[in-house]
């Protein structure tokens, strides 16, 4: 008898982790059905895949795209929707396995919608455990959802974390490739430009989370991150500047040993071990030759130089609002650089400041975020407007 289709869901079809999603459920169509896809506003990429993969519905976040998708999938018999209701409604569909890559704050609420149909959830979106965290996980206790961490760190500790054991597990890592500006002085940093911001040495990624990756402010997120998937202290995560990108994550339990994963920096891995989970599924990625690496180097990250990681910490120690409140104001900051508003250095600097100014606040629910992400976005922006250079033409940055 032949195994039962996995039917599954994309959130954020079109962007780098979607697209890869989309390729590895191309490679084995006996193996999945495709619920629904939905993307922000790329309509013919959404629509090529929505018939390559036969997907009963697809979803254009913006609205003003309604008329192209409806267009372009005349006649195939796919239902199309548009707007933050019908992304919801996407995610709130029979899929048995759903991917939330969706950028940002948006993709909390379609995330929290698949959670609470007890879905297999494939994590790709920082947002929704650093806004909220605590939220989401009591959300899938409660209705016996599974989180699936992709980011290649999280995914790493996933892999060799002892979930029956875990008292017996002393602390984790997570690996940083330093970016960029790994050994660049901090005075140096100060007039580097989006281009090399965003020249990442070992992962292709987008504009925002490559400045994420050179502020080392993505690591911070991971952070969180990780104190909410793992239910460890701040004290049990360590970071460790990994510039070949091979160790991934490593686990230390109480017996002295430590287990580690190892691959190559090619996000199609985690993708592949979140989408065939619990089973190994084939994955295109390049395979690992250790003789050829030779050597691989680890050392502390410098906190002078990336403050994102204390800030980050801190927020998390903080709790409640706090984490929220330094996601918004990041993304503001990030934004503002990449557009040349401010130097790259004040990305840090903004942030703390908008968590000085914002006092501490509890997070009950969807709305109390929303509010508190608006607020210190408003906040963040005045901060941008205080110190903005004059807007330099901007190159494409992608």
């Amino acid at each position: 008898m032949a195994a039962q289709k996995r039917r599954v869901t994309i959130l954020g079809s079109t962007g780098s982790v979607g697209c890869n999603t989309v390729e590895l459920v191309a490679a084995d169509r006996d193996a999945y059905a495709v619920e629904a896809l939905v993307a922000r506003s790329n309509v013919a990429r959404l629509a090529e895949q929505a018939r390559r993969l036969r997907a009963k519905f697809a979803v254009v976040a913006d609205e003003r795209h309604y008329g192209a998708l409806r267009q372009a999938l005349a006649g195939s018999g796919i239902a199309v929707g548009a707007g933050a209701a019908a992304v919801v409604e996407a995610a709130s569909r029979p899929a048995d396995w759903v991917m939330a890559a969706i950028v940002g704050a948006a993709g909390l609420a379609p995330t929290l919608a698949a959670v609470r149909r007890g879905a297999l959830v494939a994590l790709a979106n920082k947002e929704v455990l650093v806004c909220a965290g605590a939220l989401v996980t009591a959300e899938a206790a409660k209705h016996g959802a599974r989180l699936l961490p992709v980011d290649s760190e999280h995914n790493a500790i996933f892999q060799v974390f002892a979930f029956e054991q875990a008292k017996a597990i002393e602390r984790i890592v997570l690996t940083a490739s330093g970016g960029p500006f790994r050994e660049r002085p901090r005075e140096a940093m100060r007039d580097v430009t989006p281009e090399q911001a965003v020249a990442h040495p070992n992962w292709r990624m987008g504009a925002k989370i490559s400045v994420d990756s050179a502020t080392m402010m993505n690591k911070g997120l991971e952070v969180i991150e990780a104190h909410h998937l793992f239910g460890l202290r701040s004290d049990q995560i360590e970071v460790v500047v990994h510039a070949q990108s091979v160790v991934h994550g490593l686990v230390y339990y109480s017996d002295g040993s430590v287990l580690a994963q190892l691959g190559s920096p090619d996000m199609r891995t985690p993708i592949a071990n979140a989408l065939g989970w619990p089973r190994r599924i084939p994955a295109p990625s390049p395979r690992l030759d250790l003789a050829r690496l030779a050597r691989l180097t680890f050392e502390a990250p410098d906190p002078a130089r990336f403050p994102a990681l204390r800030l980050a910490r801190a927020a998390m120690e903080a709790g409640g609002g706090a984490p929220c409140v330094l996601n918004a104001a990041n993304e503001i900051a990030v934004a503002a650089f990449l557009d040349r508003r401010i130097g790259f250095l004040e990305i840090a600097e903004i942030v703390e400041r908008t968590l000085g100014l914002l006092p501490d606040r509890r997070i009950g629910g969807l709305d109390d975020i929303d509010a508190l992400d608006r607020e210190a976005r408003a906040a963040a922006a005045g901060f941008v407007a205080s110190r903005a250079m004059p807007n330099a033409p901007r190159a494409a940055v992608v």
